[in-house]
Formats: C-alpha cells, structure tokens, sequence
C-alpha cells in the first residue's frame, strides 16, 4: 500500500453546473482547483479515488529547481514562490521548507554533466553553483570519502507528498470548491467542438470547462476522446525510514542514492535508476515517439515484461457515459515497490554516511509516473475540443513544479494571462510533426 494520505472532507450533493470541471485529485488538480476557486471561479474537483492516493503521495518531496529542463524553468521559478507561500495561503502545514538540493559527482564525466545543465541556470540568474570536496563536505558532513564535486541550489526546497495536495483541496473546498471523491469521469459533453459538461459515474456536470489533470491515466482517458497523447508509465519505487538524528538537512542525490529529510524527522530514500519501464501494449503503439527517450536513458531504467502486459491489454479502451470506466475498476494505481532496488539504494547511502546505519524502515512503496517523449508535461488547451485543458505527463518531476502549472492549466481554462509562456507545453507538438526530443543536459 502507499503512504498514508491526510484526509480531506468530500461533498456528497453532485452539482448540477459549475465553472470548470477538474479531473483528478493530486498535485496539479487541487492545486487548479484552489486558484480558480481563489478567484470566485466556480469549481468541481472531481477524483475517482481519494485525494492524492496516487503519484502525488508516493514521489521523493523535492521542490527544486536543479536540474530541470529548460523548458520548464520558468514555471519551477514561479511554483517556488508560490510554495513559499503556500502553508499561509491554505491555511494548513504542507511540509514546505527551504534546505535546498544538491547533486553529488563522483566522476569527471558528472561533474561535466551538471555543468552543462549550469549554463542553463545562469540565464535565468538561479543561485545554483558547483561546489568544491570541501564545500560538500561541509554542507553534508560524515561522507566516508569526498566526493569530486556538487550541484547545489540553497533556495530549493522539500514539501511532503503525503500532506500538500490534500492540505490544498481542503483549502480550494473552504473557498467554495465542490471536492467529490469516488466520482470518477467517465467523459465530457460537447457541443458544437465546445465542452458542455462532464459526464461522471453519478451523474452530468454542465460547465463551461474541464481540465484533464488525471496523471498515468490521462492517456487513457484522451484515446476514448480520439486524441492520441503519447504517454507510457514508469514504475518508481521509494522508502521511508523513521526519525534519524544525525544525517544532512539539505535533500542530496548521487548515482547510487537519493535522500531528503522528512517532517517526521525520518528520511525518504530511493535511487535516481529507480524506474521501472513495464511493456504494455502502449509501449509499441508509442514505440516511435519513445526512441529518443530510450537511447538517452537506456542506462537509468529497466525495461521488464509481466503481468502488467496483460491486464493493460484486456483495459477497455472506449466506452460510453453510461458504462463503467475503467477508472472505476481500479480506484487507484497500487504497484508493488522493487524492494531490491530500495535496499540496493539503502546499502550504498549507510555505506558513504554511516549516520544512516541506524535508518530503520517503516514502509516502502512505489508510485506510477506519467512519462511523455521529451520528459515534459503538456499543459495545453485541445483545439479540437474548445474548453478542454490537459495538465498530464508530468514526469517524475510534477510535484515540485505543480502549484504553478494547476495555475496555468487553470488561466488557460479561463482565458486569463498565462503565469509563464505555456508555448513548451503545448499537446501540438505531438500532432505537427516537431518530433520532440528530451534534453540531453538534464
């Protein structure tokens, strides 16, 4: 089972109309559904399962602009500040601190990589710089040899997965919000190109918008509209460990392991080459698109053929608003964690910082996460379905950036001025022939 969830209060009464219809509970809907609610927007946060029940409770809690595309900087620059802010504007504790991160070399060809990406940094005047052995060693101390090198971002922070997102809701709920829990959407109403209403499990929704934020199964829900997204789900696995004395503050990751501290004062751990590609049948429908992505990552992930082949092969793929979705079969994506990569992960920290010889774990974990070609989300409105917003394939890295991309996918819905250009993130590239490709710094 994931991590256990704050939980948040649902409303029982189906509106009959509303503003914007929001699909799916984590990071990027709640946090679209506070901001249009902010606003006087009439909202409808609609979630098949329970608020943040799945990838926005399960990833490692980094709010950082490090390493990020370059892309999607100028919207992690704006989700930063609003994470600064985001305890006071909710009301409740979302676990935001500021500790920064930093990116541990051991090799020439790291310490070249990281500097690469820092070229990228300093355009937008980052306060990210590499740190000398003895600079590291200061800012985590205990290591049992120096490492070569180290990105570091001081201004980045950590937020716990368990607690933002339904501190969010909660907060979009007291501002006027509807927040339904199981009431899964089945599809979406138009007429005339335009979207008219949402069609859920319990009934119709009338609106005037909708903005899909559904995560892994975006591209399922897409494909019963005729629109082909090109996303395919890597399985991440995690651990948690009880209160620690003793181990860094600042969140650090190296080739081996990843940390960062918890609220709790426990640590969440796992690796970077944690992902797990599982063939499925989108895997060769989307074959073509993912060539760049597997020849440039062919080392951080593995590919594996099981179980997950066939049950995705027998998921409906169209149905009608009067038949059960499949998002009613499966209220929420469970996948067992890869315990060997966990504990692979957990041997090579104790044995750099001994401080965690005393880790003891309390619970592991793995999440689903929604991968698109070039590793960035596409936060667009759908030309073909006016009204219609997608906010999806966020790529391992949705939760840090995901106050500021719910606001943008909500300005989009609403015509308001876009925090950022959202020209990156647009669902067109797939569809103009662009060919889009990942960044090869990140």
């Amino acid at each position: 089972m994931g991590p256990p969830t704050d939980p948040v209060a649902a409303d029982e009464a189906l509106p009959a109309r509303t503003g914007v219809v929001v699909i799916g509970g984590g990071i990027i809907g709640t946090s679209a559904a506070f901001f249009l609610a902010r606003r006087g927007v009439p909202v409808v946060l609609c979630e098949k399962g329970t608020i943040a029940a799945e990838q926005s409770s399960r990833n490692w809690g980094w709010c950082r602009k490090m390493g990020r595309d370059p892309r999607e900087i100028p919207l992690i620059i704006e989700s930063l500040k609003l994470w600064r802010e985001m305890n006071e504007m909710v009301g409740a504790e979302t676990g935001f601190r500021t500790a920064g991160t930093l990116y541990l070399c051991d090799t020439d060809a790291e310490v070249a990589r990281r500097e690469a990406w820092l070229a990228h940094a300093r355009q937008y005047q980052l306060d990210t710089r590499m740190l000398g052995p003895d600079e590291v060693a200061a800012l985590v101390p205990g290591a049992t040899r120096k490492f070569k090198a180290g990105l570091h971002t001081p201004s980045d922070g950590r937020a716990e997965p368990q607690k933002a997102a339904p501190a969010i809701a909660a907060a979009a709920r007291k501002l006027g919000a509807s927040v339904l829990t199981h009431c899964a959407v089945r599809g979406i109403e138009t007429t005339n190109g335009r979207v008219t209403a949402a069609l859920t499990e319990k009934g119709r929704i009338a609106c005037d918008a909708a903005i899909l934020a559904g995560g892994a199964w975006s591209r399922l829900f897409c494909g019963n509209l005729g629109l082909r997204l090109p996303q395919l789900k890597v399985r991440s696995s995690v651990m948690r460990t009880a209160p620690l004395e003793g181990p860094p503050e600042t969140a650090a990751s190296s080739a081996d392991f990843a940390f960062r501290k918890r609220l709790d004062g426990g640590y969440t751990i796992s690796k970077l080459s944690s992902g797990v590609a599982e063939l499925v049948p989108d895997s060769f429908r989307f074959l073509a698109d993912f060539l760049p992505l597997i020849r440039l990552e062919r080392r951080s992930f593995r590919l594996r053929l099981g179980g997950r082949f066939v049950e995705e092969w027998r998921t409906k793929r169209h149905w009608s608003p009067d038949e059960t979705s499949p998002f009613e079969a499966v209220r929420t994506l469970d996948p067992e964690p890869v315990t060997a990569i966990n504990d692979e992960a957990l041997k090579n920290l104790r044995a750099r910082f001994p401080a965690f010889a005393a880790a003891r774990v309390v619970q592991q974990w793995a999440g689903m996460i929604d991968v698109t070609p070039d590793v960035i989300p596409v936060i667009s409105p759908i030309e073909k379905v006016s009204g219609f917003v997608i906010a999806t394939g966020f790529s391992g890295h949705g939760f840090g950036i995901g106050p500021a991309a719910g606001m943008l996918a909500a300005q989009l819905a609403t015509g308001e001025t876009p925090i950022v250009d959202p020209g990156s993130f647009g669902f067109s590239r797939f569809t103009d022939g662009s060919r889009p490709r990942p960044d090869p710094s990140v």
